[in-house]
């Protein structure tokens, strides 16, 4: 049976990555309406680039849907370090899921979880049968690379991505894509604003991940460890444990989407209106 290819897309990711690279001089694309426009039109240029590199036969976008999600309850300091998104970008949300339906592509995303959630609810159960590709340019995500899943991740300028499968990650990356999320434990994320283990930085406790295996396993041979390591996980147990919840991407957010909605196939006339109205000339000729 020739297997499917989905490409699961990191709308958020793309969509401030696009914003920010093309609103570095402040100069912000808008619509003769004054609608600014500079984030969706990179979104799309990264997007159709993306499909023309990965030939997907099925394509669906995953999004956050607002602030607060499970994890803010856990921890309250979870991504508070992030600043208000510019008030440019703040009419693009809506505008790029509208030209995301025009591709008859689902938007997918769910109140209390993040798109991360959702993309690895959505990778696991296709991967069952199915070959699924994340594009993303968030290292959090390496956590869902298995059998029949791969994470592109987009690298600085267009058309480059670095693909984690895997046969390739403990290569890239000395550990294995579930320890991600002990590693992180033990790190904390500065861009998601959990400390981790006070004092262990990424080198620290990839080492102790690689010497041991997981966080379990380093708590249960304490006495092995040196003893300043020994003090600053004692003194951060509860936020270690926090830390590690926090990290890790849930697999079993309820819901789905049938394939059969996800099917790449677009009504050409359909996309060129929706650019025409946004006076994307330039991209007319991309689909």
């Amino acid at each position: 049976m020739v297997k499917q290819k989905i490409l699961l897309v990191d709308g958020m990711a793309l969509l401030f990555r696009g914003f920010f690279a093309t609103a570095f001089r402040g100069n912000y694309m808008k619509t003769s309406k004054g609608i600014p426009t500079n984030g969706v039109y990179q979104f799309l240029r990264y997007f159709l680039d993306a499909v023309n590199t990965f030939e997907p036969t099925h394509v669906i976008c995953c999004w956050d849907m607002g602030s607060k999600t499970f994890r803010t309850e856990m921890y309250e300091g979870y991504k508070a370090n992030r600043d208000e998104p510019p008030v440019e970008l703040i009419p693009q949300f809506d505008l790029v899921k509208e030209v995301v339906d025009s591709f008859d592509m689902p938007n997918i995303g769910m109140e209390n979880f993040e798109a991360d959630d959702c993309i690895g609810t959505l990778a696991r159960a296709y991967a069952i049968e199915d070959e699924v590709t994340i594009l993303t340019g968030d290292q959090d995500i390496l956590q869902l690379v298995d059998h029949g899943i791969r994470v592109a991740i987009m690298k600085k300028g267009q058309g480059n991505y670095e693909i984690f499968d895997h046969g390739n990650f403990i290569a890239k990356k000395g550990i294995s894509p579930k320890q991600i999320i002990d590693l992180k434990g033990l790190m904390g994320d500065t861009s998601d604003n959990y400390p981790g283990v006070k004092g262990i930085g990424e080198k620290t406790a990839l080492k102790l991940i690689q010497e041991h295996g997981s966080i379990n396993d380093i708590l249960a041979n304490m006495d092995k460890l040196p003893k300043g390591v020994q003090t600053k996980i004692n003194a951060n147990l509860d936020m270690l444990h926090l830390s590690r919840k926090l990290a890790e991407i849930k697999c079993d957010v309820p819901i789905s989407c049938g394939l059969d909605d996800a099917l790449w196939n677009y009504d050409k006339k359909k996309i060129t209106t929706k650019f025409q109205s946004l006076e994307f000339k330039n991209l007319e000729k991309l689909v």
